[in-house]
């Protein structure tokens, strides 16, 4: 049973991570952002409409890097949010 300074230090950890991730992909996508909207986990990535197909695969080699993570291709394809893209990167960098 882990003490609870331990969980303390592992919850610390894993939001300093996820902060880390959701600015990471807020600096990748920052050229592409339109007028004042702000890059939120709701903002669409993956229609187009945001980035393209090409800059999507550059800023996935980019968090690929960064991360030391492997995104795998087929679960890429689902991705559609900022917050689906930063969640397959923590999970992917629990795993490791």
């Amino acid at each position: 049973m882990q003490s609870t300074v331990d969980l303390i230090a592992n919850n610390a950890e894993r939001v300093a991570l996820q902060l880390d991730v959701m600015r990471e992909i807020r600096h990748q996508l920052l050229p592409y952002q339109v007028g004042d909207r702000p890059i939120t986990g709701a903002t669409v990535i993956s229609d187009g409409s945001t980035i393209d197909s090409l800059t999507l695969m550059d800023m996935i080699m980019a968090l690929e890097d960064r991360f030391d993570v492997s995104l795998p291709i087929n679960l890429i394809a689902e991705v559609r949010t900022v917050d689906q893209l930063a969640d397959m990167v923590l999970t992917l960098c629990g795993r490791a």
